[in-house]
């Protein structure tokens, strides 16, 4: 997680272990500082979970991918969701830095384009253990929907203290999650996450392909895989079908197979590859199931809608991606 060191990492990797491609990056400063780096080796790197969206977008390289997500697929495909089912007016609750600020940002812009309203936003310290003042504004805001743009512990802390003050349960207010995994719903427990709103490329009882790569996943690891899992697995495989495809290792030779073959895999169907990096996949809207609804330990989604690639995806005319213009 710091930028200085995982750079000397990866360029020790790019200079003398004859490294051609890094996976993962989990961190936006990170991703976005061996992304500089693998340009200017030449070499690919694909991410996984960072989710800043100037990855692809003002900071994008014909060398770089964004794998799953950025903060506007998922923020703005839960916000146009919600708001096409009627829930139209909005208040956001943020972690104050740059990563829950961009989820609320993308999610109040698609909130505003698609008929509905921003009434108002708190910002919280990352790691805050009391948040009942954030909530109750929240709550007397009169919301259809408290839109949580933070993640991990503090998304599991927002949502067991709003069902303290009975935020969600009363049929008044809804609310959603801008990033949360499986293992956070197992974490929180559905009593306290039931309803909660969130949109996810991958959940492991999608379909016939995601439940057999889950059971294989969950046989080793006691757990189901979530997106980044997923996300890993499929970024790896489709690399080593294009290095296959071009019967080479060669950057430029396997960057061009990597845009030219499909995604095909357990987690995306026929995805194309932008310019910009950026994997155009179907992203779908879930609702976390009442304990009653669940028919096992991590039976936790119920599907609510399926947001377009082209609507997931910030659009071509909004991106500040040189390689798209």
């Amino acid at each position: 997680h710091k930028t200085d060191v995982s750079t000397v990492i990866a360029r020790e990797w790019y200079d003398n272990d004859d490294v051609d491609v890094i996976i993962g990056l989990g961190n936006s400063a990170v991703a976005l500082a061996v992304q500089q780096l693998t340009r200017e080796k030449n070499k690919i790197d694909i991410v996984v979970a960072a989710s800043a969206s100037s990855i692809t977008g003002e900071q994008c390289s014909p060398n770089g991918f964004q794998w799953v997500h950025d903060t506007y697929n998922i923020a703005a495909s839960t916000a146009r969701a919600l708001v096409n089912e009627g829930d139209k007016n909005w208040f956001f609750i943020t972690v104050d830095y740059a990563f829950g600020k961009a989820l609320k940002a993308d999610a109040a812009k698609v909130v505003e384009q698609t008929g509905g309203e921003v009434l108002g936003e708190v910002q919280h310290p990352f790691a805050t253990p009391d948040l009942s003042s954030f909530l109750l504004q929240a709550k007397d805001s009169g919301a259809d929907v408290i839109g949580l743009a933070n993640a991990g512990v503090d998304t599991v802390n927002s949502l067991k203290q709003a069902r303290e003050f009975g935020i969600g349960l009363d049929g008044k207010q809804r609310l959603a999650a801008l990033l949360f995994l499986v293992t956070d719903v197992h974490g929180a427990g559905l009593d306290i996450a039931q309803d909660l709103a969130v949109t996810l490329p991958f959940y492991w009882d999608m379909n016939d392909e995601s439940r057999a790569f889950s059971k294989r996943w969950q046989a080793e690891m006691n757990r189901p895989p979530t997106m980044y899992h997923a996300g890993t697995y499929s970024a790896v495989t489709h690399y080593l079908k294009a290095v296959a495809a071009a019967g080479t290792d060669d950057t430029d030779a396997v960057l061009a197979k990597m845009r030219e073959i499909p995604v095909n895999d357990m987690m995306t169907k026929d995805g194309k590859i932008r310019a910009d990096g950026h994997v155009m996949r179907d992203f779908y809207v879930y609702q976390v199931k009442k304990p009653e609804e669940s028919t096992g330990e991590w039976d936790v989604f119920k599907r609510l809608s399926t947001i377009s690639a082209e609507d997931a995806a910030v659009p071509v005319s909004a991106s500040a991606c040189d390689l798209l213009k």
